[in-house]
């Protein structure tokens, strides 16, 4: 690997954490509102996924100046790869923070109103930021038995969202004034299980940056591999 090529790949890295890093806090914050009822918050959580476009955009641009000037092979090409595929994966979750938080809003529109939100689903999004801060670790250190371990823990969070659609579909059974809160209750599990599947993705995309195994479908988990050698 040339200086000149080590340096721009530490760039792209930084700028891609930095990514990270604004769709991390949007889920902290989108989930924080949910928790202290702050609709404010929320709406500072919806405004900011425009920052995160952003930066899709200037990572994925810095991604495709370093495949032209430098044309990497192997590592730093599974490398770059990669950082494209997380980067995509960063913004869709920061759309999905942005749904959370117009649910909130939803949900707490009327002041006088007290929806009883189930301690499932802020269970659901401990986990869930868990799980995303130890995947982007995983990235900064290109460690594969953390990511492995990401892909496992993905488990518990869909059967936490699945227990939540039948608790909400009895509630909304119940009165036709539950329907709505229910309803975006249902939707913020939704959007949590999803951001769970996109760090899901990063977690497999960090297993094939670092030694070329395909892990996303069965059956194609060594291809690859043989490009490991610089």
């Amino acid at each position: 690997m040339t200086i000149h090529l080590e340096r721009d790949l530490l760039l792209l890295k930084r700028r891609l954490l930095e990514a990270s890093t604004l769709a991390e806090q949007a889920i902290r914050r989108a989930t924080a509102s949910l928790a202290k009822k702050d609709k404010e918050l929320a709406r500072s959580v919806i405004e900011g996924d425009a920052e995160i476009d952003s930066r899709e955009i200037e990572v994925e641009e810095e991604a495709i100046r370093v495949l032209a000037i430098h044309q990497p092979v192997a590592t730093d090409l599974r490398f770059i790869a990669a950082c494209l595929k997380i980067n995509n994966d960063l913004e869709r979750i920061g759309d999905l923070a942005a749904k959370v938080a117009k649910r909130v809003l939803d949900l707490y529109a009327n002041d006088a109103d007290d929806p009883q939100v189930p301690g499932e689903l802020f269970e659901l999004s401990e986990l869930v930021i868990n799980l995303l801060r130890r995947a982007l670790d995983a990235f900064a250190r290109g460690d594969v038995e953390m990511a492995r371990k990401v892909r496992v823990d993905d488990d518990p969070i869909d059967g936490i969202h699945r227990d939540l659609f039948f608790s909400m579909r009895e509630k909304m059974k119940q009165s036709p004034k539950l329907v709505e809160p229910a309803n975006s209750i249902l939707s913020i599990s939704s959007s949590l299980e999803r951001i769970a599947d996109h760090v899901t993705n990063i977690a497999e995309d960090v297993i094939y940056m670092v030694g070329g195994q395909i892990v996303r479908h069965p059956g194609h988990g060594s291809r690859g591999a043989s490009t490991s050698g610089r």
